[in-house]
C-alpha cells in the first residue's frame, strides 16, 4: 500500500493543495512506497505566516523554559529510536545500525542546544566609562529556514532546527522529498514535547518552495546542505534578498596514509569511511593518498581483498556492510563515473558496476569500486561521485600528499594516518580544509564544536552546530547605559569617548 504523506504546519498534518506529488521509493526494491506533496508558493507562504505569528510569543519564553522542551523531546525520541531508525533506513537505504548513527549525531546537537540558558548569556562591562555600563544581548532573528539533503534525514534537520528554536526562532524545514517521513515524525515529537504549534513547520517541496523561502522577506536566515552549484546559488540569492545564509556543498575528502602508519588500521578506516552508507556521506573518504610506492602497493592489495569480502544487502539486513543507494538516478550516476574513470586511464582494480542483489534485482544497488593510479587532472578525482567508489592517488612524498587536498577545489574534510607527531602537527596546521582527522577517518566534530568546510564546500561565515550556530541564529544587541545624578552638564558636541 502506498502511503500518502503531508506537510506539517501549525502543529497539524496538512494535505498538499498544489496537486504536485513526488514518489518516495523503497531503495531495496525500486517500488514506490509513499507519495509526498510538493508545496507551491501559496502553501509555503502560509507556512511562513504561521511561523511568524507563532514566533512572537516563543521568542519571549525564557531560555530555561525552551530548554525543557528540548529535554522532553530527547526523552520522547529515546523511546522511539528503533522505529525511527527503521523508518529512516526503509526510505534512504542505509543500514539500520547506520540509521541509528544518523539519529544519534542529530540528538547530540539537541543535547548541546539544551544548554541554551548558558549559551545565550551576553557580556557585561562595569564602569566602561565613569558611571557608564555596557552589556550585550543575543536576540532571536525571527523566522528561519533549513533546506536539508536526503543523505542524513534525521541528523541534518536536527543540526539546524535544534539551535534555531532554542535561540527563540521559528523554523521552517524543507527536507528532501526522497525520504521525508523521519523529519515529519520528528516534528510530531517536538509538538508532543511542548513546542508551540508553528515553531517547527515542515514544508515538502521543490524549486518553487525553495524560491519562496529565499524571496519572502519574513524569512530572515536560511541554511542549506547539498551540491555545490545549488549551495552557491542559494547563498548568492539569499544575500541578494538581505538574508543571512550558511550553505554547504560537495566534498572530495582525502585520507593521507604515511609510510609509518598502521596499515591494518588505515585499511579498516578506508573501508568503513569509503564504502559505509554506500558512499552517500558528505564526509566519506573518496580519495586515498598513500605516500611512496611501497605503501601504495601494500594498501591497494589489502583494499582489494577487503572489498571482495564486503557484504552488500538490503538495508534491513543485519549482516550487510552497506545497502542500496537512494535512487535509480544515483546508481546511474555512479556507474557513469566508473565508466569515465576507465576512459580517463585510471586502473580499475575492483569493478562494482554489474552488481545485482539476488531477489532484489529492482533495487538501487551498486557494488564497491576501486581505482588505482588516479591523477589530479581526472574528473573522477576533481568531482564528487557520492557513491561506493574509492580513488587511490599515489604521492611520491609528504609534500605532494599535502598539496593534493590543499589545492583541491573542495575543502571539506581530510584525514592523516601516521605515528609521527611532528608530521601530524605540521599537517593539521598547513592543510587547507575545514575539518581534519588524525588517525580518525571521518573527522565530524562533536556537537559542541563547529562543523563546516572551506572553499567550494562551504559558503558563509558561520558553520553548523557548536558556538557558530548560536551566533548564526541570533543578533547581538549592545546596550550602553548611564544613570546621571541629575546635575546639569550641558550639551556636548564631541564624539563620546570612555576616558
Amino acid at each position: 500500500m502506498v502511503r500518502e504523506l503531508t506537510h506539517f504546519i501549525g502543529g497539524k498534518h496538512t494535505p498538499g493543495t498544489s496537486g504536485a506529488l513526488a514518489d518516495v521509493y523503497d531503495p531495496n526494491t525500486g517500488e514506490v512506497q509513499a507519495r509526498v506533496p510538493l508545496a507551491n508558493r501559496a502553501e509555503t507562504e502560509a507556512a511562513i505566516a504561521d511561523a511568524a505569528e507563532a514566533q512572537r510569543e516563543w521568542g519571549e519564553w525564557n531560555p530555561q523554559r525552551r530548554a525543557r522542551v528540548l529535554l522532553r523531546f530527547l526523552q520522547l525520541v529515546d523511546g522511539e529510536r528503533d522505529s525511527l531508525a527503521r523508518l529512516l533506513s526503509a526510505e534512504h537505504g542505509k543500514t539500520v545500525p547506520d540509521a541509528h548513527g544518523d539519529l544519534q549525531r542529530g540528538l547530540e546537537v539537541v543535547e548541546f542546544a539544551a544548554g541554551i540558558p548558558h549559551l545565550l548569556k551576553g557580556e557585561f562591562t562595569d564602569n566602561a566609562g565613569t558611571g557608564i555600563d555596557v552589556h550585550s544581548l543575543r536576540r532571536p532573528i525571527g523566522v528561519v529556514a533549513g533546506i536539508t539533503p536526503f543523505n542524513f534525514p534525521a541528523m541534518i534537520p536536527l543540526w539546524k532546527a535544534a539551535p534555531a528554536i532554542a535561540c527563540g526562532n521559528a523554523f521552517i524545514l524543507k527536507p528532501s522529498e526522497r525520504d521525508p517521513s523521519v523529519p515529519l515524525r520528528l516534528a510530531e515529537l517536538f509538538l508532543e514535547a511542548g513546542l508551540p504549534p508553528g515553531i517547527l513547520n515542515v514544508v515538502n517541496g521543490g524549486k518553487e518552495a525553495v524560491d519562496t523561502l529565499l524571496e519572502d522577506p519574513r524569512v530572515e536566515a536560511l541554511g542549506f546542505v547539498g551540491s555545490t552549484p545549488i549551495a552557491a546559488h542559494i547563498y548568492a540569492t539569499a544575500a541578494a534578498h538581505g538574508k543571512r545564509a550558511q550553505c554547504f556543498g560537495g566534498a572530495k575528502n582525502h585520507m593521507i596514509v604515511m609510510p609509518d602508519a598502521d596499515l591494518d588500521q588505515a585499511v579498516d578506516a578506508l573501508i568503513g569511511a569509503g564504502y559505509g552508507s554506500a558512499g552517500e556521506r558528505c564526509m566519506a573518504i573518496s580519495v586515498a593518498v598513500p605516500v611512496g610506492e611501497a605503501t601504495a602497493d601494500a594498501l591497494v592489495a589489502r583494499l582489494k581483498d577487503r572489498i571482495g569480502a564486503l557484504r552488500i544487502g538490503r538495508s534491513d539486513d543485519a549482516e550487510a556492510d552497506f545497502g542500496p543507494l537512494v535512487s535509480r538516478d544515483a546508481v546511474d550516476r555512479v556507474r557513469s563515473y566508473v565508466d569515465l574513470g576507465v576512459e580517463e586511464g585510471a586502473e580499475l582494480v575492483v569493478d562494482g558496476r554489474d552488481f545485482t542483489l539476488p531477489g532484489s534485482e529492482g533495487g538501487f544497488f551498486a557494488g564497491a569500486s576501486l581505482f588505482d593510479r588516479v591523477t589530479a587532472d581526472m574528473r573522477i578525482y576533481q568531482e564528487e561521485i557520492f557513491g561506493p567508489v574509492l580513488c587511490v592517488v599515489r604521492a611520491a612524498d609528504y609534500e605532494e600528499a599535502l598539496r593534493l587536498p590543499t589545492e583541491h577545489p573542495y575543502g571539506n574534510g581530510v584525514a592523516l594516518f601516521t605515528r609521527d607527531g611532528d608530521t601530524a602537527r605540521d599537517f593539521t596546521r598547513r592543510v587547507d580544509t575545514g575539518m581534519v582527522g588524525v588517525n580518525v577517518p571521518i573527522p565530524v566534530p562533536v556537537a559542541y564544536h563547529t562543523f563546516g568546510g572551506w572553499k567550494r564546500s562551504g559558503f558563509g561565515d558561520l558553520n553548523q552546530h557548536g558556538p557558530d550556530s548560536i551566533r548564526f541564529y541570533t543578533r547581538t544587541k549592545t546596550v550602553t547605559s548611564r544613570w546621571p545624578s541629575g546635575t546639569k552638564e550641558g550639551a556636548s558636541f564631541t564624539l563620546p569617548t570612555m576616558r
